[in-house]
């Protein structure tokens, strides 16, 4: 009995061997045949030790394993620190392709500017002329009788029956045709005294044709335009008695036409009289009008801390009325050169702003800066960049965090 039980354990024994012989045999053909592990090679250098696995987004949370992380986004190892000295942080140069991470060179030069405000069109005083009575009288006819009429140089627009007019323009005519020296010299005083009279050459003439060869001269005098344009207000009526001095009617004229534009005070600068601008109107898609600044009004409004800026623009077929709103693009000198980097490249914490630099090496160092204007996707570095270093534009919020991770900013 005692013999029996011994053998059967020294059979279990026996299998257990065979066994534990064919499962070392068979990992090790594994391994030569290259469906195991593969036994390191001759001089290939040693792989890079993983800490551990983590999100981007996320760097705080630590994983051992590869996969996604409980966000959804795929994981990327955290490596141990590289040799001591070593500027940022070094990321693998397949990782940087399969993240496509692009990188540019910084160029130093001037930013282009162009500042876009809107504007409303209104009348340009510098045009407007007020038409009124030169003498006491009464309007006896009214030709203009409604606002917003366009009138050329020189039509008529009312006539005025004023009895001081009367003697002098009699005065006149009667020594119109005289041929001593007394005669010829009081005709000009006559003259002088019309012209006090507010009576241009034109309305001279014009009365003593209408009065004929006699006496009798009278003393209504047709009032017209000083210049083409549109009458804005008519301020009298037929058979109404005026004073000297009183206005009959306003006008305008609409060869050109200002732009009041309001403009953000950190974009003044620059800005300033003869500053070319182009501005497109709603009312007439596809036409740019041309012009330039002629007045930055020395008022800033405190609600919305704009500053008005006079245009003059160029209205050739008087297409422009008061009133429009416009778009307008200003063009103001350009600055000093600095180093432009775009202006997506740029990282800002709230606290801090940097930029991702490349050195030598597939080395990444985040860098301090200070910025200054931005203007056409691109903005001025004042301070950290010189020009002439490459830094990345796309996917730099990954090796900042990697970064973040490495300490490298810490040490800045």
């Amino acid at each position: 009995m005692r013999r029996s039980a011994l053998g059967g354990f020294a059979l279990v024994a026996a299998v257990a061997l065979v066994a534990l012989g064919y499962w070392a045999g068979h990992r090790t053909i594994l391994s030569v045949g290259g469906r195991g592990p593969a036994a390191p090679r001759a001089g290939a250098k040693p792989a890079r030790r993983i800490l551990y696995w983590y999100d981007p987004m996320a760097p705080a949370q630590h994983f051992d394993h590869p996969g996604r992380s409980p966000m959804g986004m795929q994981m990327v190892p955290k490596y141990a620190t590289a040799a001591a000295g070593s500027p940022g942080v070094r990321i693998d140069p397949r990782m940087v392709e399969n993240l496509g991470i692009r990188t540019a060179l910084v160029e130093r030069r001037a930013l282009p500017r162009r500042v876009r405000v809107p504007a409303t069109v209104s009348w340009n005083l510098d045009e407007a002329y007020t038409v009124s009575a030169r003498a006491d009288g009464i309007v006896t006819r009214l030709d203009v009788r409604a606002p917003y009429t366009h009138v050329a140089a020189g039509q008529p627009l009312a006539a005025l029956l004023a009895p001081a007019w009367g003697g002098a323009l009699g005065e006149y005519a009667a020594l119109l045709h005289a041929r001593s020296a007394d005669a010829r010299a009081l005709r000009a005083a006559a003259r002088a005294r019309l012209r006090v009279l507010g009576l241009s050459d034109r309305d001279v003439r014009d009365a003593v044709r209408g009065s004929g060869t006699g006496g009798g001269m009278p003393s209504t005098v047709v009032v017209r335009a000083p210049a083409a344009g549109v009458i804005v207000t008519v301020d009298v009526r037929a058979g109404q008695r005026v004073d000297a001095g009183q206005t009959l009617m306003t006008l305008n004229g609409l060869g050109t036409v200002w732009l009041v534009a309001a403009i953000p005070q950190d974009s003044i600068d620059g800005i300033g009289v003869g500053t070319p601008v182009d501005a497109r109107v709603d009312a007439f898609p596809g036409r740019t009008f041309h012009g330039s600044v002629a007045a930055l009004l020395p008022d800033v409004d405190p609600a919305t801390r704009t500053q008005q800026a006079r245009i003059v623009l160029a209205n050739p077929d008087r297409t422009l009325a008061p009133g429009l709103f416009a778009t307008v693009s200003l063009h103001p000198a350009a600055g000093p050169a600095w180093p432009l980097v775009p202006t997506g490249a740029v990282i800002a914490t709230g606290t801090a702003t940097r930029v991702i630099v490349v050195t030598a090496h597939d080395h990444f160092e985040p860098v301090p800066v200070v910025l200054g204007r931005s203007a056409g996707g691109y903005t001025e570095v004042r301070r950290g960049l010189e020009g002439g270093e490459r830094i990345v534009v796309s996917g730099q919020f990954l090796i900042d965090s990697e970064a973040s991770l490495s300490g490298a900013l810490e040490r800045l």
